[in-house]
């Protein structure tokens, strides 16, 4: 049995190790956020010095090589010419960013690095870098888990339900969790499962490597996902045994959210199926505070007419949503999303 003596230098020791360890990360955060202001300023002296004009004559359009080789010289590392660039956009972005709370504190920034930076700015436009800036910093995301975001064009598949307000109101905030329409895709990207475009699909093989990939496909889904059950049975009489392929909650939502999935065309009778699965959860194992259940049919393929006469007049919270093997074609979303800002300019013209 421990003495009092033996407990009081236990508790010496806790609260040294706490006060150290609280103290690295104030550091880590304190040196990050200066490194980033660092950058920041060293892109605002370039594009002042660019505007002024003053030697362009010696150095012309090789100033950033020649900058790069004496900063390299006189500081070591990290003074690359691809490096000076992103420094240089970096400051560019923020004076020309249409948000009003997020480029202006870059000092501010508590989790944001600046191997993070280099990846949101590999894109163009300033709504689609606000974006993953501000949906970083609230998801948390790895270097990793934002640059496979990126090529999956979160911004674009989220952006292309929204109008102009909307897509503002992504790049201030993020994609806010507030109603289930917030949390769904369309398509789904489930590139990371490593199942080859050519294969024979079955269910089976699918289920498999979503609950095998479960971190990747938690991270598509988005925020407020955590894993409840795989093959979640169902004690009806019926026929055949009901069993909801993959069952998770939202805690932002603060309800179930089931994934049925199908490996070709969605039917009437797939979306009649959840729609049992859903009321079951409602009466049976939803608690109190728990909003009511959202159900998402999954498959690869729908036809929008029979998903619209399929889930009209039904009450509960149902979708159904594509998905897809393979990483979008970038090209090919920009060109829609492009197209819908310009449809949307031009019925505004209209009105006026």
């Amino acid at each position: 049995m421990a003495t009092r003596k033996t407990k009081t230098y236990d508790a010496l020791v806790l609260a040294i190790e706490h006060l150290v360890l609280n103290a690295r990360v104030g550091l880590k955060a304190a040196m990050n956020a200066i490194m980033l202001q660092t950058y920041w300023r060293t892109g605002e002296y370039i594009v002042e010095y660019e505007q002024n004009g003053l030697d362009r004559a010696v150095y012309g359009s090789g100033l950033m090589r020649q900058l790069a080789r004496d900063l390299t010289l006189k500081l070591g590392r990290g003074f690359a010419h691809s490096n000076l660039n992103y420094m240089r956009k970096f400051y560019l972005v923020s004076q020309k960013s249409q948000t009003s709370d997020f480029f202006g504190k870059i000092q501010t920034s508590g989790f944001l690095t600046w191997s993070h930076y280099l990846e949101i700015l590999r894109a163009d436009d300033p709504l689609e870098i606000a974006f993953y800036a501000k949906e970083c910093e609230i998801s948390k995301w790895s270097v990793r888990e934002l640059h496979r975001q990126m090529q999956s064009m979160l911004f674009h598949r989220i952006a292309l339900s929204r109008d102009k307000k909307g897509m503002l109101a992504l790049a201030n905030k993020g994609n806010q969790v507030q109603k289930p329409e917030d949390i769904l895709r369309d398509p789904y990207v489930l590139e990371f499962a490593g199942i080859p475009v050519s294969e024979r699909l079955k269910e089976g093989r699918l289920h498999a490597a979503l609950v095998e990939h479960l971190r990747d496909f938690l991270l598509e889904l988005g925020r407020g996902f955590s894993f409840v059950a795989s093959q979640y049975r169902i004690p009806l009489n019926t026929e055949h045994p009901c069993r909801v392929d993959l069952v998770f909650y939202n805690f932002l939502l603060k309800c179930f959210v089931l994934i049925d999935l199908k490996r070709g065309m969605v039917k009437h009778q797939d979306i009649g199926q959840m729609n049992m699965y859903l009321n079951y959860f409602k009466s049976e194992v939803g608690g109190k505070g728990d909003s009511e259940p959202v159900g998402i049919v999954l498959g690869a393929n729908k036809d929008d007419l029979v998903v619209q006469f399929a889930t009209q007049g039904i009450s509960n919270r149902l979708f159904v949503s594509k998905y897809q093997l393979y990483l979008p074609d970038e090209s090919q979303l920009r060109g829609k999303l492009a197209a819908l800002l310009d449809g949307n300019s031009k019925r505004k013209a209209k009105r006026k």
